[in-house]
């Protein structure tokens, strides 16, 4: 068999067996255990985060911050069209509606079309009570709040996707929902550790800006607890409840008592054993995707067949996945024929999602002025991008990509 050079696969170089026996041997395998806890507050003391609690995916994150949100029945949420499904699909699990909104040139959501989309397609409204039964908390009667004209439904937040660990625009996305009245939930499954260097947010991390952070520990991400995630939250109050609810809402677990809908949403403490040993090796991962990236920039100078998408200014990203844009010409000829091709000689690599607002599950959805998002999606292609990724081996890959 000839060489291959896999896309991104987990590293265990570290402490990882060990702690994971630890876990077996004391006989603390489920969703308690001193593993958790230890993990969450690495994760507090790595990102910053006033809060975490650790769950079962970054999908169950994003799940736990819309309900916190209060997000309700024929509510709308906005999101980007260009990102995994998993960031939508919770808007559906509470019945509301995505909006579908374009990105930059950083792959992340366009804040000059968002702030356009809420400024001539909705309307802030008072006076008129939240939705739900007598056990949803009223609003009082003078509070602003966004509503889509064209429905009269209520907007309640926004879901922030840090694409292949860039950072999204942060600072106008957070003006835009301050004049709005609009919760910020930042999808940084893909971005642990990718924090701005200078500006209002210089030295904060993804997921630490918004109202709510969520990270996911899938098997491909930067560090793994084979599933997993975690939520993070600016009150540490809301992170409490989320916390509470993510567990079964047990008011007293002797007696079964139970005051609210719970979730089975906790993550285990063998999944946070794994989590704990692959947090301490994080910093190293990032250095050498950091470095690695440099190295595909470099050898990729004066390539005519695309060029490697640059990361936004003013930030260190965990540069977790490289995104070469293929020229005009070389699109015309098929993304999923050059990816084909270059599987064929050894080099695993993929194309960007299919968007959102394309898909039969969201068709009918409001899709506000998607442009770039298209673009994109028609000319990226995800190079080998792990952390075990020799010399030698992006050599090879680069020596492919010029030979076809």
């Amino acid at each position: 068999m000839g060489r291959f050079v896999p896309l991104s696969i987990p590293n265990f170089e570290g402490n990882e067996e060990t702690y994971v026996l630890d876990a077996v041997r004391q006989g603390w395998v489920s969703t308690g255990g001193a593993y958790i806890t230890e993990l969450e507050e690495k994760l507090v003391s790595f990102t910053g985060a006033p809060a975490v609690a650790a769950c079962q995916s970054g999908t169950a994150a994003l799940h736990l911050a819309l309900l916190e949100c209060n997000v309700q029945p024929e509510d709308m949420v906005i999101v980007p069209t260009l990102t995994f499904i998993a960031a939508v699909n919770p808007v559906r699990y509470q019945f509301a509606d995505p909006v579908f909104m374009d990105c930059d040139d950083s792959l992340c959501m366009d804040p000059e079309k968002l702030a356009r989309f809420c400024r001539e397609e909705c309307e802030l409204r008072k006076g008129v009570r939240d939705k739900g039964d007598a056990g949803v908390p009223k609003e009082a009667d003078d509070e602003e709040y966004l509503v889509y004209r064209r429905s009269g439904q209520r907007i309640r937040a926004v879901i922030v996707v840090h694409v292949f660990g860039n950072l999204a625009d942060m600072e106008a996305v957070m003006d835009i929902a301050a004049r709005y009245h609009l919760r910020v939930i930042e999808d940084a499954t893909e971005a642990l550790g990718s924090v701005f260097t200078s500006g209002r947010y210089a030295g904060r991390m993804a997921g630490t800006i918004g109202d709510f952070g969520a990270y996911s520990f899938n098997g491909n991400k930067i560090i793994t607890t084979g599933g997993g995630g975690a939520v993070t939250a600016a009150d540490p109050g809301e992170l409490s409840h989320i916390r509470y609810i993510s567990t079964q809402a047990k008011d007293d677990p002797l007696f079964y008592v139970h005051d609210e809908i719970g979730y089975n949403y906790r993550m285990t403490n063998l999944q946070a054993a794994l989590g704990v040993a692959q947090m301490e090796e994080l910093p190293e991962f990032i250095r050498r995707k950091t470095e690695n990236y440099n190295a595909y920039k470099e050898q990729l100078s004066g390539y005519k067949k695309g060029f490697l998408l640059p990361f936004r200014k003013n930030t260190k990203p965990n540069y977790w996945f490289y995104s070469l844009v293929l020229n005009e010409d070389t699109r015309k000829n098929g993304v999923r024929s050059l990816v084909q091709r270059l599987q064929e000689q050894g080099v695993q690599t993929r194309p960007v999602w299919g968007l959102i607002h394309q898909q039969k599950p969201y068709g009918g959805c409001i899709a506000y002025r998607i442009e770039k998002a298209v673009f994109y999606s028609e000319r990226i292609i995800n190079l080998p991008s792990g952390t075990q990724l020799t010399e030698e081996d992006l050599a090879y890959v680069v020596e492919v990509l010029r030979g076809i």
